[in-house]
């Protein structure tokens, strides 16, 4: 993903890097959503599922390594001189940006931080939440209502793409904030609806929020250290879709799910609502 999204920027013109932050945010919420409808479906129905499952990774993994294998990068369309490749070559590489962009880098990263966190929430949650609202269960039913999330939010990053980034990123993280407040509202409630809604408000806020710090990351890089900011901005979201679901599940073993869930998003709300006013007000992100 880090090096697809390199590459994207590193083709990209100055004047289109909005436009290039939307293609890949696009295109990570579409295979993230892809991947739950898919994996569900053969789940319920395919022969073996915990095998057949894989092969549609396998078949397009394949696919991609032929595509890659006959791709002519633009080093090698001018001739210039091509680095070998290096076993160091897999060492991580994390980087940070000039302390003057640092604090903009901080509340980029906050972003993909709090989507990545929120979804994770709603992706852990889906199956308990449908198994009480709907009458139909198994791994189809689950699939699908994550796929509708990514894949929501895949359709509203193409809508949003011409957003300033600044009031893109704000009303972002108010829609993550707002679903978190409408599930919070519907621990006692119970409302399908409300689940729904939570859901939307969850496929808005992630698209907005991923659209607007993408932008922000390919602005803030320069040449000799973009990778690295990706790859760093990318650590921080994958950490945020995992590190706060664990600490609440640590939580509802001791105190219940209701306080666990209802820590999380308060937690939500009271860091995503200051940091949308503090990233509208940053010069930088415009």
């Amino acid at each position: 993903m880090v090096s697809a999204a390199s590459g994207l920027s590193k083709l990209a013109r100055p004047e289109n890097l909005q436009r290039t932050a939307t293609v890949n945010g696009f295109l990570m919420a579409f295979g993230f959503g892809i991947g739950p409808l898919v994996g569900g479906i053969i789940g319920q129905w395919a022969p073996a599922p915990l095998v057949s499952a894989y092969v549609p990774t396998l078949i397009l993994g394949v696919l991609g390594l032929i595509a890659l294998s006959r791709l002519e990068s633009p080093e090698d369309a001018t001739h210039h001189h091509v680095e070998p490749f290096q076993c160091r070559n897999f060492l991580p590489k994390l980087t940070w940006p000039a302390s003057d962009v640092s604090k903009s880098f901080v509340l980029t990263c906050c972003l993909a931080f709090l989507a990545f966190a929120v979804f994770g929430l709603y992706a852990s949650m889906t199956p308990l939440i449908l198994d009480k609202l709907v009458p139909w269960h198994g791994p189809a039913v689950s699939g699908i209502a994550i796929a509708v999330i990514l894949l929501g939010s895949a359709v509203i990053q193409i809508m949003v793409g011409r957003m300033p980034t600044q009031w893109c990123g704000f009303f972002g993280l108010c829609g993550l904030a707002a679903s978190n407040a409408v599930l919070m509202g519907n621990l006692r409630v119970g409302s399908a609806l409300l689940f729904a809604l939570g859901v939307l408000l969850t496929a808005i806020g992630h698209a907005m929020t991923m659209v607007a710090s993408m932008s922000v990351v390919n602005r803030l890089a320069n040449p000799g250290n973009q990778s690295g900011l990706m790859s760093t901005y990318m650590v921080i979201g994958y950490v945020g879709s995992m590190m706060p679901v664990m600490g609440m599940c640590w939580i509802a073993d001791r105190w219940g799910l209701e306080m666990a869930v209802r820590m999380f998003c308060t937690a939500v709300i009271v860091i995503g609502l200051p940091a949308g006013v503090l990233f509208q007000r940053d010069t930088r992100m415009g």
